[in-house]
């Protein structure tokens, strides 16, 4: 029994080495955005966050004033995480209940401590339901992004996905999306309206779009593989023009036979047409094909 928990204190030790304490001022300012992307545009006119969050806003307004915002993003927020820490990680689960608590506290003080009114109509769109769709959707996006970017997330919905969708046979994004069209459906049957569920739509496209900017960045790189019998030739043009190194990896083709060679590169967008007149240059019959990367990790200088 002895030997069972201290194994369980080392492998809780050795993930909470993993938590960067550096990462919790940025989670602090993820959740703080999330929150007035929220309770500035969305919640004044009773338009509709996606995931848990939208699923908090919608109880919000069906349930006695004592039970607000605030209180459902935690109750329902903090144990998905919970329930997933086995599968996400402990450090996952900190830094997510972390945001959700600042997400959760900076609402609070919006709505019931600082001089703003937030009842009926937006503090900086007023009652202009595309205006809020689109930059609520924006500025949450950029809270829900920047969480992800840290090592958390900010919505339960992002955790349900990971832990049912495989089961579901479903993409993590198809999970999501099926979870929101039956939220928004919802939504519209308790206020007996769609005009608001609709715009909410938008407000989840716009955080989508704005969640994948944030992580992605501006201009993903692109792997180029080269199939290539001049896998030298090429790769040392490559390497002086661009100044980067590639990778050379053997082949054989499957039609021919002929020991060939891929050439593993790294360009960005504005790169491409340069790098395809390198390799046809030298090789005309080169093969090229492009895929997008969203993430590069360098091995730390030694």
């Amino acid at each position: 029994m002895n030997k069972a928990i201290i194994r369980l204190y080392q492998r809780l030790r050795q993930q909470l080495d993993l938590l960067d304490w550096k990462n919790f001022a940025a989670l602090a300012l993820a959740g703080t955005i999330n929150a007035i992307g929220v309770v500035l545009f969305l919640f004044p006119v009773k338009l509709y966050d996606s995931g848990i969050s939208g699923l908090s806003m919608l109880l919000d307004q069906v349930t006695p004033p004592a039970f607000t915002l605030s209180i459902f993003l935690v109750l329902l927020n903090i144990p998905i995480f919970l329930f997933g820490a086995r599968k996400q990680g402990l450090a996952f689960t900190v830094y997510s209940a972390f945001t959700v608590g600042v997400y959760s506290f900076v609402s609070y003080l919006i709505m019931n401590v600082l001089p703003i009114d937030v009842n009926f109509v937006s503090p900086l769109a007023g009652t202009d339901l595309l205006l809020c769709a689109i930059f609520g959707g924006a500025i949450s996006g950029v809270g829900s992004g920047l969480t992800i970017r840290f090592g958390g997330a900010i919505d339960g919905i992002d955790v349900l996905s990971v832990v049912f969708a495989k089961k579901l046979g479903l993409s993590l994004g198809s999970f999501v999306l099926l979870f929101n069209t039956a939220l928004y459906i919802l939504c519209g049957m308790v206020i007996h309206s769609w005009i608001l569920p609709l715009y909410s739509i938008v407000t989840y496209f716009v955080g989508s779009k704005t969640v994948d900017f944030v992580v992605e960045g501006i201009s993903r790189s692109l792997c180029a593989m080269i199939v290539t019998t001049k896998e030298e030739e090429i790769s040392t043009a490559l390497s002086k023009h661009f100044e980067a190194s590639g990778t050379i990896v053997k082949a054989t083709g499957g039609y021919s036979r002929e020991e060939k060679a891929i050439v593993y590169f790294i360009v960005n967008r504005f790169q491409v047409n340069r790098m395809k007149e390198l390799v046809h240059g030298i090789d005309e019959a080169a093969y090229i094909s492009l895929q997008e990367v969203t993430d590069i990790f360098k091995a730390p200088p030694t």
